[in-house]
C-alpha cells in the first residue's frame, strides 16, 4: 500500500494512528480523490468566461495574508469568484447529510459554511467584490454576471 502522506490507504486509519473520518477504506480513497480545484463546474465556467475576452488567475489568493484560495481571481478589477460544491459548502437545494458517520459531517460543512461567511467578509473588508456561485447554476449565467462585475469593477 502507498503512504500518500494522509495516513496509509486502505487501513482505515487517518495521521498518527488516530481513526480515519472514513467509514470504510473504499469511502475514504473516494474522498481523497475528490478535487479542490479544476472540477469540473469551475472549468465550464471558465471556459465560458475565457470565451468573453476575459483574463484572470486560478486558484489564487486575493489577499496574500489571507489563507483563502478563490476559484477565479480578477486582480486589476478586485473581483474573487467562488464555485461552491453543493455537499462540501451545504447547498440548501441539494445538500443530503449523510446516513453515516454524520457527528463528523455536520460539524464539518457548518464549519465551511461559516468558514465561507468570514471569508467573503474579509475580502469585502478588503476591498474586494466576493461573488459565489453554486455548482449546479447554468455556467453560461454565471460567467455573464461574473463578466459584468468585472466590466463594473474595472479600473
Amino acid at each position: 500500500m502507498a503512504d500518500t502522506g494522509r495516513g496509509t490507504v486502505g487501513t482505515g486509519r487517518g495521521t498518527a494512528g488516530a481513526p480515519s473520518w472514513a467509514t470504510t477504506p473504499a469511502v475514504r480513497k473516494t474522498m481523497l480523490g475528490n478535487r479542490s480545484r479544476d472540477t469540473a463546474p469551475e472549468l465550464r465556467v471558465r471556459r465560458a468566461v475565457h470565451a468573453m475576452g476575459l483574463r484572470y488567475r486560478v486558484d489564487r489568493r486575493p489577499e496574500p495574508a489571507l489563507r483563502r484560495t478563490a476559484d477565479l481571481v480578477f486582480t486589476r478589477a478586485r473581483v474573487a469568484v467562488f464555485i461552491d460544491g453543493c455537499y462540501w459548502h451545504g447547498c440548501p437545494e441539494h445538500y443530503i447529510e449523510p446516513a453515516s458517520n454524520v457527528d463528523y459531517w455536520r460539524p464539518k460543512i457548518a464549519r465551511n459554511r461559516e468558514r465561507d461567511i468570514e471569508t467573503t467578509a474579509a475580502l469585502a473588508a478588503s476591498g474586494w467584490q466576493v461573488l459565489r456561485f453554486w455548482s449546479h447554476e447554468d455556467p453560461g449565467q454565471v460567467a455573464e454576471a461574473i463578466a459584468a462585475a468585472v466590466r463594473e469593477h474595472r479600473p
